[in-house]
């Protein structure tokens, strides 16, 4: 991407008067003309981040509850499930997108296994020691009232373990946002392309509105997953009830007497 210099046909001593300040006569940190001029490509940046930013969360998430559910079932399975989900996560996310092109080439879809498969790591864990955190004796109350293994699991355990589950998916996409960016190897990284081009041409503007937009977009996720959080689990928040000042007098006195 470059800079404007000056409108075509302008004299240059009228660019420095006429030039946008994201010009490479002014080249500033704010500048609002960017975004005036240049919305659109920051619109379309955001929309191809957060898309892949769901997609990869989705899958990890689809794929993460099945691989817990067989490391608690077998425990035998626990310990190398877990060594290969962590084992991927020590990969550098610059050396596994090239490894995954050969296999989907340079598309959307190389991104988005590169970044699931990042985020197993923390959802793994996070449903198993979800699920591990149900009390035995719930378990054994909802068998003596007749709860089979599947009923169980999405009637019982799984709501109780959603608040654990839930902190996990939380991790799990805000660095999946931030790793997002690393796509622009592949032309697929959202707002990491716009961060790369800024960085390449020393385009302040773009570099600071892209780097911008992508922190608030983190904030934004994970301010609706705890929304989504709070909706889930009403039980966690529901409030104590106060304790009457009167009855509370009261009780002092019919004690001291």
């Amino acid at each position: 991407m470059t800079l404007l210099v000056a409108p075509p046909g302008a004299p240059l001593a009228s660019a420095a008067f006429e030039a946008p300040c994201y010009s490479r006569l002014e080249n500033e940190w704010l500048c609002s003309d960017y975004f005036r001029d240049r919305g659109s490509e920051l619109v379309d940046a955001t929309v191809q981040h957060v898309q892949i930013t769901v997609v990869s969360v989705v899958i990890a998430v689809l794929v993460a509850f099945p691989v817990a559910l067989a490391a608690r079932r077998w425990r035998r399975l626990e310990t190398p499930l877990l060594a290969v989900a962590t084992g991927v996560y020590t990969i550098p996310s610059l050396a596994l997108l090239p490894l995954l092109v050969p296999f989907t080439g340079l598309s959307k879809t190389t991104v988005v296994i590169g970044l699931a498969l990042y985020a197993l790591t923390v959802l793994v864990r996070a449903m198993l020691d979800g699920l591990r955190a149900v009390p035995d004796e719930v378990r054994e109350s909802a068998r003596g009232l007749g709860f089979g293994a599947g009923r169980l699991l999405f009637r019982v355990e799984l709501p109780l373990a959603l608040p654990v589950i839930m902190a996990g998916v939380r991790v799990a996409t805000v660095s999946t946002v931030a790793l997002t960016t690393i796509g622009s190897l592949v032309a697929y990284g959202g707002l990491g392309n716009l961060i790369r081009d800024g960085v390449v041409n020393n385009f302040r503007a773009e570099l600071l509105a892209a780097a911008g937009l992508c922190v608030l977009l983190a904030i934004v996720l994970d301010v609706l997953l705890v929304a989504g959080q709070y909706a889930l689990t009403p039980w966690t928040h529901r409030r104590r009830r106060r304790p009457n000042p009167s009855a509370q007098a009261a009780r002092r006195e019919a004690v001291a007497s």
